[in-house]
């Protein structure tokens, strides 16, 4: 399952982010995938897509990082899906 992961930095400051993510890496457990990311040009935020079929696995990784960033966890599909879903009703 696809998530959009909007990720606010505390304080708006990015380092303490970047620096553990350059010690440590991304930290996330088997089962759940980085995708790719996008950060705000302010960099205040961060746009993730992770791939993961246990949320369980997800809530885990975000642990190891809610010390520094607020998490908002959104459930997602691809818009090949979404027009898959939506084409019987039109």
């Amino acid at each position: 399952m696809l998530f959009m992961v909007i990720e606010k930095y505390r304080d708006g400051d990015p380092k303490p982010v970047y620096r553990r993510f350059k010690e440590k890496g991304r930290m996330a457990p088997d089962g759940a995938r980085y995708l790719s990311s996008w950060v705000t040009t302010d960099f205040e935020r961060c746009f993730q897509v992770m791939d993961c079929d246990d949320r369980i696995l997800l809530d885990e990784w975000i642990s190891n990082w809610s010390d520094i960033v607020e998490f908002e966890v959104i459930p997602i599909i691809t818009s090949e899906k979404a027009t898959a879903a939506i084409a019987p009703h039109l």
